[in-house]
């Protein structure tokens, strides 16, 4: 279990005074100065040795990422944009950061920017996140009024300024290039790769984009060292997460948690465990809506990180625990992520725009039971050919929930397939 000492988000349940006074008594803001003036290259060591891996759900590692950047600017500037959109369903962390502890978002993008040459943050937040924008927007112009941000930010030399932008609520807007076009006005549209944000960017200039999680934690680790991070967790999977654990739990919760926690552990301790008991359990997407699901027998040992749920076939994403219990309807519940895939697809790519609507519509006659038994086959070979063959992760995301239901409960699908035919044998030997 975490020691609260080694809680990077004190304010995470919004007990104590969000703006900067109670920002700085519970340590943010603390020798920023004398972190800037250590230099972009300690920075970016730091930050590398501290094992960090991106908090958006890909978990690339944050200091081998920002140390993409170009080292002297070729006359364009550099850009930092964080990506607020959060918009993964079942996942709350970054919303609750921004609300309760903004501060500690803000002292990373100064240090982040500072380490990456750039002197302007953009944070694109959620349209639907209305009060996380005004706190954000407040939090910024209490740095400005305090010397933090603008010029000689938080009297470091170095001239930095912040802005918060509102996204329109498109899940695609998620992914970092379409974050990019809509940020630029365009249509939220993912780009071809390459080029890589790091060379050609926001505006064709350098540019970073990290998650919420990803860049509050940095002044912490700064300040504490990287030692201190990297001794947390396991060996690649290091330091803490925060874990939105929502479903069929006594006490829904945000909470912030060692990596490598066992995942029965989590529920239990932090969320009252599951309605009914553990043994009422069915099945748990561990990482967010686009993860594959467990089933229990997995979920009464698997740990929560990286590399665990990878070799359990599935992922940490964004560590949006979602349970299920015995009362629901596994298929009917994959078939609503499946339609919401199918919403949310920009339709620029064919596997994607078409492939997502065609697994929804079969997903539908899966629940009814009004499938033929081959559609099973077809259907998991359209999730593997819509898989892979997409810009950017979409097309994975919507495959993703199906191969887990068939992987797993294959058996419930074929049972309501085959109580259809009886019930319509049954009809019509009552017709004769």
């Amino acid at each position: 279990m975490l020691a609260d000492k080694d809680r990077i988000f004190t304010n995470l349940y919004g007990a104590h005074d969000w703006r900067l006074a109670g920002a700085r008594k519970r340590g943010n803001w603390d020798g920023t100065k004398a972190l800037i003036e250590k230099g972009r290259d300690w920075i970016i060591s730091e930050m590398k040795n501290s094992g960090l891996r991106g908090r958006g759900g890909a978990g690339f590692p944050t200091g081998l990422k920002w140390s993409f950047m170009p080292k002297v600017s070729d006359g364009r500037p550099s850009y930092l944009v964080v990506n607020a959109d959060e918009s993964e369903p079942g996942t709350c962390k970054d919303r609750d950061i921004m609300r309760h502890d903004p501060h500690t978002l803000l002292e990373g993008c100064l240090l982040a920017s500072f380490a990456m040459g750039a002197h302007a943050c953009y944070i694109y937040v959620r349209g639907e996140f209305r009060r996380e924008y005004q706190r954000l927007d407040a939090a910024i112009q209490e740095c400005y009024d305090a010397g933090l941000f603008g010029k000689n930010a938080a009297g470091s030399g170095w001239d930095f300024d912040c802005y918060v932008h509102h996204g329109a609520g498109a899940y695609i807007c998620g992914e970092e290039t379409a974050l990019l076009e809509s940020l630029e006005g365009k249509k939220g549209m993912p780009r071809l790769k390459p080029p890589f944000p790091a060379n050609v960017g926001l505006y064709g200039c350098p540019t970073t984009v990290n998650n919420v999680e990803s860049i509050a934690v940095a002044p912490e680790i700064l300040r504490r060292g990287a030692a201190w991070f990297s001794a947390l967790g396991r060996p690649n999977n290091t330091g803490t997460k925060v874990f939105c654990i929502s479903g069929h739990v006594n006490k829904p919760c945000n909470v912030e948690e060692e990596m490598g926690i066992g995942l029965r552990e989590l529920i239990e301790r932090h969320a009252g465990g599951v309605r009914g008991g553990w043994d009422n359990l069915l099945a748990i997407i561990p990482g967010g809506s686009s993860v594959p699901l467990l089933p229990k027998v997995t979920c009464d040992t698997v740990l929560m990180d990286f590399d665990s749920l990878r070799d359990v076939k599935s992922g940490l994403g964004t560590a949006a625990v979602i349970v299920m219990d015995r009362s629901c309807d596994v298929v009917k519940a994959i078939a609503r992520l499946a339609r919401f895939y199918k919403h949310e697809s920009c339709g620029q790519c064919t596997p994607c725009r078409e492939g997502t609507g065609w697994m929804w519509r079969v997903m539908e006659r899966l629940v009814t039971g009004d499938a033929e038994p081959k559609e099973i086959d077809l259907l998991l070979e359209v999730t593997y050919q819509v898989e892979g063959h997409t810009i950017c992760a979409l097309g994975d995301a919507a495959a993703w929930p199906i191969q887990g239901l068939l992987r797993h409960f294959r058996p419930e699908v074929e049972r309501r397939i085959n109580a259809k035919r009886a019930g319509r044998s049954a009809a019509l030997v009552a017709a004769e």
